[in-house]
Parts: C-alpha cells; structure tokens; sequence
C-alpha cells in the first residue's frame, strides 16, 4: 500500500476485535513512529504500550464524559500512550526560552506526527486507530507513573477493526487553499 492510499484509507476506529496484536506488529507501527520529523531532530516523544487490561480500563475512566473513544481505550488489545520530554522541541541554543514564536508547544507538533505516522503504518498493517486527546492529562500522568519533566499528550486504541467506518465528509481544496495571501482563492 502506498502512502497516499493510506492517508485516503485511514479511519478513526472506535470498535475493535479482541484479537492480540503481536510484538512484531507494535514493534512495526513504533518504529514508523520513531522516523517521524521533529523540531531540529530532538525526538522528544515517548511511548507506552499497555495491554493490561485493569490498566486499561483505568485509562478509560480517565477520558472524558462523552468521549465516543471510551469504549475503545478499554477493549482495544493495546493502547499507546504517547508522552512528550518538555523543554527540548522548540529550543534550540538558549534553555531559558523558546527558540520559537510558538513558545513551549512544539512538542504537541513532534508528538502528533510522530503519531501520525504509526496511525497511517497501524492502517497499512490492518489495524484501526483513532487519536485520543480528551483525557484528564494529570490523572493518566500519575497511573502511568510519568517522571517530572514529561508530558502525556495523546493516546491511541491499536487494534484490529470490527468494521471501517465510510469516509466523512473533507472540506474541497478551494474552501481551505489560498495564494500568496490568505484569502486569495486565485493562482
């Protein structure tokens, strides 16, 4: 499979199989992960796979009310969470500030790449994926024992489909593309 092929392919997978993913498939879809682009190359993300499924379920409770990924934290076979070191995208030659107009958010930029990228590999594998970011951050911090200096940012269900989901709607080129300025529809 190509990589446009997956990019049009991928869906967000709420509902999974219970079948066990392998070792050599995570290893797989966390080594496309680990090539992702980052802010002068600092890698700064992290990744913990849990299979546990007490664990699991405790990462469940802490998503949000609401959230329609709940279910799939708690029965998917694995979830990745996917953790930042602070202070090391978006710095460059002075530790005391951001290199950057963004300030100290680019790690969110490096780390959802990076995920990303295991999304469109997990696609390609046969596996679903949707991104989780609605989760109380401090309480998955603290089950996952995360040292000071980190930061969870996102987590991922990794799992084998029930079903895939048809496509949503996408915005056309025209509604979302400008040049030379913003506004300018024209070439």
């Amino acid at each position: 499979m190509d990589v446009i092929e997956a990019i049009q392919g991928r869906r967000s997978i709420r509902k999974y199989k219970p079948d066990p993913v392998d070792d050599k498939t995570i290893a797989a879809v966390l080594d496309a992960a680990r090539l992702a682009p980052s802010w002068a190359n600092t890698q700064c993300w992290r990744f913990i796979v849990v299979r546990d499924a007490e664990t699991k379920k405790k990462l469940a409770e802490c998503v949000y009310t609401g959230n329609s990924a709940t279910i799939a934290v708690e029965q998917a076979p694995v979830v990745i969470v996917a953790c930042a070191r602070m202070g090391e995208a978006g710095f460059l030659y002075d530790k005391t500030g951001p290199a950057t107009s963004k300030g100290d958010i680019w790690y969110m930029f490096d780390v959802a790449t990076a995920m990303a990228h295991l999304m469109l590999a997990a696609y390609g594998m046969g596996l679903g994926t949707v991104h989780v970011g609605g989760f109380k951050a401090k309480k998955v911090e603290a089950l996952m024992c995360i040292p000071e200096g980190y930061a969870v940012v996102e987590m991922t269900p990794l799992g084998y489909p029930v079903d895939r989901p048809k496509p949503r709607p996408r915005k056309t080129l025209e509604q979302i593309v400008f040049y030379e300025k913003f506004g300018n529809a024209g070439r």
